[in-house]
C-alpha cells in the first residue's frame, strides 16, 4: 500500500537468486514488502525460487552475469517494470575444486569470468543506473576466501580476492556521492548447494567448513546493508580468527590449512571429474539450503572449533610476546636516556 506519508516498497535486483544466499535474500526481501527482480542463468530455477517469495512481489529475468548485454537488459527490465532500482544485491558465483594444474583451463577461466568479471559487470551496470537516479545501494557478497587462501580452490580464492579489491576501489570512488553506497558482506561456511554444484577434479565434492551458518543469516546481513550501508560485514563466528591466523601466523596457518581442508572442507563421498555448474547451470541442484544443517557431524564442528581455538591461543601468545618486546625496548631506551645526561628530577 502506498500513498501520502507511506514509503514505496524498495526495488531490489538480486543476482544468483536461484540458489543459496541469493535465493534466501530474495525471499526475505519479498516477505518484507520489497519488489524483487530475480536473476540467474536458469529460468526454471528462478521460477522455483519465485514460488517461495511473497505473491506478486517478484519479477524473473534470466541473465548470465558474465554477459554485459544480459546484465544491462536486467537493469533495464527492472526500471521498465518498477520505475527505478533502489538496490542491487550481487551474489552470483561459480567455482571448481582441484589442484590448480588439474582444473581444466576452460573451467578455471569460466569461474573467474563469472565470479570476478561478472561482479565488475554487475557493479558497472548498477552504478551507472544509480548515477542516473542520484541514489542507490550495491551490496556484493564476498567470502572469507577473499581474505585468506586455501588449497584446492584456486579459482574461487583468486576471484574473491579480486572481488574484495574491486569493492574497496568502488567504495573509495563513491565517497563523493553520499547517496550511492557500496557494501561488502563476507561469510564463511554457509549451508547452501554451491559446494555440490561446483566443479570438482579432486575425486570428492566440497562442503562448507565448520562452523556453518544458514543462508538466512547471511541474507539478514545483506538486507541490513541495503538501508544501512557499511564498508564490510563478516558473517561467521570464526572468520576473524581465520584471517588473524593467516596474516599473523602464516607458517602455522600454512601447516594446518591443508589437513583442516581435507577434514572439514571436502566430502567423504567419491565424485567423478565434472565441471559442475561452472559452464552450464544445473537447475535440479539449485535450492536455498544444502545438506549440512542439523545433520552435520559433530566431530567436524568440534574439530573446527578446536582449530579456531588453537589459532586464537597462538595469536594471543604472539600479541603478548610483542607487548613484552615493546616494554623491554622502552626500558632500554629509558636507561639509555638516564645515562646520557637526560633531565633529572
Amino acid at each position: 500500500m502506498t500513498g501520502p506519508g507511506v514509503p514505496e516498497p524498495l526495488v531490489v535486483v538480486v543476482t544468483g537468486a536461484s540458489s543459496g544466499i541469493g535465493r534466501a535474500t530474495a525471499v526475505m526481501l519479498s516477505n518484507e514488502g520489497a519488489h524483487v527482480v530475480l536473476a540467474a542463468r536458469s529460468k526454471a530455477a528462478l521460477l522455483d525460487a519465485q514460488r517461495e517469495c511473497a505473491p506478486g512481489s517478484t519479477h524473473v529475468v534470466p541473465a548470465d552475469v558474465s554477459r554485459a548485454q544480459e546484465v544491462d537488459a536486467l537493469l533495464a527490465a527492472a526500471v521498465d517494470r518498477y520505475g527505478r532500482v533502489d538496490a542491487v544485491v550481487h551474489s552470483a558465483a561459480v567455482l571448481a575444486y582441484g589442484r590448480f594444474e588439474d582444473v581444466p583451463k576452460d573451467v578455471f577461466d569460466a569461474s573467474i569470468n563469472v565470479t570476478l568479471l561478472g561482479t565488475a559487470t554487475v557493479a558497472r551496470a548498477a552504478l551507472q543506473q544509480f548515477s542516473r537516479q542520484g541514489t542507490g545501494s550495491l551490496v556484493v557478497v564476498g567470502s572469507l576466501l577473499g581474505k585468506i587462501a586455501v588449497p584446492y580452490m584456486s579459482s574461487y580464492v583468486t576471484a574473491k580476492w579480486g572481488v574484495h579489491g574491486l569493492v574497496r576501489c568502488l567504495q573509495i570512488e563513491t565517497r563523493h556521492t553520499p547517496d550511492v553506497n557500496v557494501s561488502l558482506v563476507w561469510p564463511g561456511g554457509v549451508n547452501t548447494p554451491v559446494y555440490t554444484q561446483a566443479g570438482t577434479y579432486l575425486g570428492r565434492h566440497g562442503r562448507p567448513p565448520p562452523p556453518i551458518v544458514s543462508p538466512e543469516r547471511v541474507a539478514r546481513a545483506i538486507v541490513r546493508r541495503i538501508e544501512h550501508p557499511a564498508r564490510e560485514t563478516s558473517v561467521g563466528p570464526a572468520n576473524f580468527v581465520s584471517v588473524l591466523g593467516f596474516r599473523v601466523l602464516p607458517g602455522v596457518f600454512d601447516t594446518l590449512v591443508t589437513p583442516l581442508m581435507r577434514l572439514g572442507g571436502l566430502s567423504l563421498v567419491r565424485a567423478d571429474p565434472t565441471p559442475g555448474n561452472v559452464l552450464e547451470p544445473q537447475p535440479s541442484g539449485e535450492a536455498t539450503h544444502g545438506e549440512w544443517g542439523g545433520s552435520w557431524p559433530r566431530r567436524l564442528t568440534v574439530a573446527g572449533a578446536r582449530a579456531a581455538g588453537s589459532l586464537r591461543d597462538a595469536a594471543n601468545a604472539l600479541v603478548a610476546a610483542a607487548n613484552l618486546r615493546v616494554e623491554a625496548t622502552n626500558a632500554r631506551h629509558d636507561r639509555g636516556t638516564d645515562s646520557s645526561g637526560g633531565a633529572a628530577t
